[in-house]
């Protein structure tokens, strides 16, 4: 189950608001997935994000759900679903929720995120092992991803081919470092048409299911939006594409090269 963590975990944050400063992405921001190996569909994948309220204090939702489709589904049925509610005013996880269904394997998780109890930390509270305390500015894997393409990607005229940029989440209750490694500017073609991306590798762990660290692929729109085009992971039984399909609620035009 460990390798499919690793999987949803890369999932999730390709396809994840600034305090004081312009934003990529509004509340109302819905992306579509499709997952195929070759021909074969093996499943779907959304990311939103939302305005909602916990415990009485204004927030962001951001919802990430992914599941099997035909064949993959009859075989091994997976419904992974995340949850993030994001503090709009600092960028930072109050409460993060992972829900997953694999097969057999079932997990539910909530983490409380404190970030102002400590001057110099922040503490987490997970129901499944208790009272963490963590660095400043942790974050989980879903606001780990909206920080990226507000605080990075805008900047990216500045990067040069081989930066790495890291930023730590916390993800499967332990500390999970998230670096990615710039590679430059590619245009990709999709269903739409083709978009002007920027491409990166994570780092990924050689062993478990990975044959090198720069095993999976993805592209980022080189627009205002940011949005996560399409990703390719290279596995021990070979490849498979995560690609966008529908797009609802960007907060600018997406730039489209018509095919």
């Amino acid at each position: 189950m460990k390798k499919l963590a690793i999987i949803t975990s890369l999932l999730i944050f390709i396809l994840s608001p600034g305090g004081g400063q312009v934003s990529s992405y509004n509340p109302g921001e819905k992306i579509e997935y499709l997952i195929h190996y070759g021909f074969i569909q093996g499943g779907l994948a959304s990311l939103e994000i939302k305005h909602d309220t916990l415990n009485g204090k204004a927030l962001w939702h951001s919802v990430f759900t992914a599941r099997t489709t035909g064949l993959a589904d009859a075989i091994f049925k997976v419904l992974d679903i995340y949850e993030s509610y994001i503090d709009p005013a600092t960028e930072l996880p109050v409460l993060s929720i992972r829900n997953i269904s694999e097969g057999r394997y079932k997990r539910y998780n909530e983490v409380i995120f404190d970030h102002k109890s400590r001057p110099d930390s922040a503490i987490l509270t997970s129901d499944l092992t208790g009272v963490h305390i963590t660095e400043q500015g942790i974050h989980d894997i879903l606001s780990c991803f909206y920080y990226f393409r507000n605080h990075h990607l805008p900047n990216y005229s500045a990067l040069k081919k081989g930066d790495m940029i890291t930023i730590m989440t916390w993800f499967t209750d332990q500390l999970y470092p998230i670096k990615l490694k710039y590679l430059g500017v590619e245009e990709v073609k999709t269903r739409a048409g083709r978009i002007q991306c920027l491409k990166f590798n994570p780092v990924t762990e050689v062993g478990r299911l990975f044959k090198t660290e720069e095993d999976v692929t993805f592209w980022f729109s080189a627009d205002k939006n940011f949005v996560p085009v399409k990703i390719r992971f290279n596995i021990f039984v070979g490849a498979f594409i995560v690609e966008a399909t529908n797009y609802k609620g960007l907060k600018y035009p997406l730039e489209i090269k018509k095919n």
